[in-house]
C-alpha cells in the first residue's frame, strides 16, 4: 500500500492547464520558478511516502480513543504530525509577515494532495488549522491574532471548525449553543457539537476552536449567529500555556471511513470565549474558513482516488486471471481493465485540473494589482468552488469504488487497502457542505443570482480554448491531428451542452433550477475538466513538452467517455422538475 504523488501530472499541469507563470510576476510571488515549485512538490512527496504514508493502514485498523476526557490518536500520528510540524508545511500558503512561507493555494493545493492521498485522516487537522488561521487573520481582532496566528502557522497549535448540532447540521439557522457577555471582553460559551474534526487530540499542545453560538438577544436563525474563538487552555501573557478552559470532547464518532481522524462530540461548559467579527455575523464569518476547506475537499476527493488509482494500477499488474489479449499475461491486458483504469485516471486528472483553476484564481484575486482583474478573478474562485468540492469529491467515490472493482473479491476484504480507500472517500461528498448543497450554491447563488455573468466569462475563456485547439490542429500530422480533432470537436459539444444547459438554468422556475441543480454541476465538472486537459495538450504541444503526446491520449479518452455524457445531461434538464418532482411522493415506497 505504497504511494507515490504524480508529480509530474501535476507539474504537467500547473504549467500547461492553469499557467502558473503568471504568478511570478507577482510581488508577493518574484522568487517562485517552475524549478522551485517542481522542488517543492517533489519535497512533498517524499514526506507523503516517507512518513504519512505508513500511518495510513495502523490509523484506520486502530483510530484514535477517548480516556479521561482526552482524546488519544492513532499509533504514529503524534510523530508524524511533530515531523510535519517541524518541515514547515503547516504554513506553506500563509504570508511572510505572519511566519509562513508565502506560497500560493495554487501550490499548496498540489502538495495538500500529497499529504491526503498518504493519510486522509492525518491531513484534516492541518487542513482546518489553515483554513481557521484564514478566518481568524480576516476577521479577528489584533491582538487575537498576534496571540494566535503564529502559534498556528507553526503548526505548535491546530485549529477546529465547531458548527454542527443535533438540530443544525446543513441548516445552522437553529444551533443551540449560547453566549453570555462576561463583561470583560470574553463570553461564556454554553453547548453541545457533534461531528467536529479532530476537536480534541494529542498531537498539538493547543487547539483553537471556532465555535458558532447564538447571544441573548440575537435574532431567530441564521442572522442571529456570532463566531467565537475558544481555545482549549489559556494562553498567558508571556504567551506560555495556561489552565484548561471549560471544553472537553465527551464522546468520539464510530465512522464508516477516516478512522484515525478523531470525530468528537464537544461540550462547551461556560467556557471562555472571544467575539470573532462582529455580533450576529458568525456565518459570514466562518465562511472564510468554509470556502478554503470546500476547495480542499475537493482536493481530497482527487487525493483519495489517485491513492485507489495506483492501488488498482499495482494489482492489475500483478494479477494473473483469464486469457488476456496482446503480450501482457496479468488482468492489465483485458481490454475492459484498461478501460477501468482509463477512467479512473481521466476523471482524476479533470478534477485536479479544475481544483487548480480554482486555485489560482483566488490567488489572482489575492495578488493582482489591477482591480478589475483581481474581481473578476475573485468571481471565478466563487464559481469554482462549489464545482471543485462536489466534482472533486465525487470523483474520488467513484475511483476507489472501481478500484475495488479492479481488485475483484480481493478488493471487498481489508488486506488490500481497497477498501479502505473505497470507505474513506465517501465523507467528502458530505462533510462542508453535502455535494447537493455545493449544486444548490452554484445554481443559486453563483449562477442565477448574478444573471449568468460569472458563467459567462467562464465560458468565453473556454471558448478561447476550443479556438486555440482548433488552430493548434493545422501544425499536426498523423495520429496527434486526428486525435486533436477529435478531442476539438467534442469539446466544440461540450461547450453547446454546457450554454445550451446554463440557460435551461437560468429561464427555469425554482422547482426546475433546484431539481436539475445536481446534473448541472455534473456537466460544469465534465466540460470545465476536459477543457482545461485541451488546454493542456496545447500548451503542452507548443512547449515541445515530453509528456504531451500522453496527455493528448488520455484527454482523448476524456472528451469521448466523460465530457461525452454532457448531452444526456442538457437532456434531464430540459425537463428536471417533472422528472423529479412528478412522481407522487407518497408512493415512493412503491408502485
Amino acid at each position: 500500500m505504497s504511494y507515490a504523488a504524480p508529480v509530474k501530472s501535476m507539474q504537467y499541469l500547473l504549467r500547461h492547464a492553469v499557467n502558473i507563470d503568471q504568478l511570478y510576476g507577482y510581488e508577493s510571488h518574484s522568487d517562485l520558478s517552475d524549478d522551485l515549485v517542481g522542488d517543492i512538490l517533489i519535497g512533498a512527496s517524499e514526506f507523503a511516502a516517507s512518513v504519512l504514508a505508513p500511518t495510513n493502514w495502523p490509523g484506520d485498523q486502530s483510530g484514535s480513543r477517548l480516556e479521561d476526557d482526552k482524546v488519544f490518536t492513532a499509533p504514529g500520528f503524534r510523530q508524524a504530525y511533530k515531523d510535519y510540524v517541524e518541515a514547515g508545511w503547516q504554513g506553506i500558503a500563509m504570508s511572510e509577515e505572519a511566519g509562513g512561507m508565502g506560497l500560493p493555494q495554487l501550490v499548496a493545493t498540489a502538495t495538500n494532495e500529497s499529504f491526503y492521498a498518504a493519510n486522509m485522516a492525518f491531513g484534516l487537522c492541518p487542513m482546518l488549522t489553515a483554513s481557521a488561521m484564514k478566518a481568524i487573520e480576516a476577521h479577528a481582532s489584533e491582538a487575537l491574532k498576534r496571540i494566535y496566528i503564529p502559534k498556528m502557522v507553526t503548526g505548535e497549535w491546530s485549529g477546529a471548525m465547531n458548527l454542527t448540532e443535533p438540530q443544525a447540521g446543513s441548516d445552522l439557522g437553529p444551533v443551540r449553543t449560547k453566549a453570555s457577555d462576561n463583561g470583560d471582553g470574553t463570553y461564556a460559551i454554553s453547548g453541545q457539537k457533534i461531528f467536529i474534526t479532530w476537536g480534541d487530540h494529542d498531537c498539538a499542545d493547543n487547539i483553537v476552536h471556532l465555535v458558532l453560538a447564538r447571544l441573548p438577544d440575537a435574532p431567530e436563525g441564521s442572522k442571529g449567529i456570532s463566531l467565537f474563538l475558544c481555545p482549549k487552555r489559556f494562553v498567558n501573557d508571556d504567551g506560555s500555556l495556561g489552565d484548561m478552559n471549560k471544553v472537553k470532547c465527551i464522546g468520539l464518532e464510530h465512522k464508516l471511513g477516516i478512522h484515525g481522524s478523531p470525530t468528537c462530540v464537544m461540550e462547551f461548559d461556560g467556557a471562555t470565549g472571544w467575539l470573532i467579527g462582529e455580533p450576529n455575523r458568525g456565518l459570514a464569518c466562518m465562511f472564510t474558513m468554509m470556502n478554503e476547506a470546500r476547495l480542499f475537499v475537493g482536493v481530497q476527493g482527487v487525493a483519495i482516488g489517485e491513492r485507489a488509482y495506483q492501488a488498482a494500477l499495482a494489482y492489475a499488474r500483478e494479477r494473473v486471471q483469464g486469457r488476456t489479449i496482446g503480450e501482457q499475461d496479468t488482468i492489465i491486458g483485458h481490454p475492459d481493465m484498461r478501460r477501468m483504469l482509463m477512467d479512473m485516471k481521466a476523471k482524476l486528472m479533470g478534477a485536479r485540473a479544475i481544483c487548480m483553476a480554482t486555485a489560482i484564481a483566488s490567488d489572482i484575486a489575492a495578488g493582482h494589482s489591477d482591480e478589475k482583474s483581481a474581481k473578476a478573478a475573485h468571481a471565478r474562485d466563487a464559481l469554482l468552488t462549489p464545482i471543485a468540492k462536489a466534482y472533486g469529491s465525487d470523483i474520488g467515490v467513484e475511483v476507489s469504488s472501481t478500484g475495488v472493482q479492479v481488485h475483484g473479491g480481493m478488493g471487498f476484504v481489508e488486506e488490500t487497502g481497497a477498501a479502505q480507500h473505497y470507505r474513506d472517500s465517501r465523507i467528502a461528498a458530505i462533510y462542508e457542505g453535502t455535494n447537493g448543497i455545493q449544486a444548490i450554491d452554484l445554481v443559486g447563488r453563483k449562477l442565477r443570482r448574478d444573471g449568468g455573468q460569472a458563467m459567462a466569462a467562464l465560458m468565453a475563456d473556454l471558448t478561447d480554448i476550443h479556438a486555440a485547439a482548433k488552430a493548434a490542429q493545422a501544425g499536426l500530422k498523423g495520429d496527434d491531428a486526428d486525435l486533436l480533432e477529435s478531442c476539438t470537436a467534442a469539446l466544440e459539444q461540450g461547450l453547446s451542452s454546457l450554454s445550451e444547459a446554463t440557460e435551461i438554468i437560468l429561464s427555469a422556475d425554482e422547482a426546475g433550477a433546484l431539481s436539475g441543480a445536481t446534473p448541472y454541476l455534473r456537466l460544469c465538472g465534465e466540460v470545465i475538466g476536459g477543457a482545461l486537459l485541451v488546454k493542456s495538450v496545447v500548451g503542452g504541444l507548443a512547449a515541445n513538452d515530453p509528456l504531451a503526446g500522453n496527455m493528448l491520449k488520455l484527454t482523448h479518452y476524456h472528451t469521448l467517455a466523460i465530457m461525452g455524457q454532457s448531452r444526456n445531461h442538457v437532456a434531464f434538464l430540459r425537463q428536471s422538475a417533472n422528472a423529479v418532482m412528478g412522481f407522487p411522493e407518497r408512493d415512493l415506497a412503491d408502485l
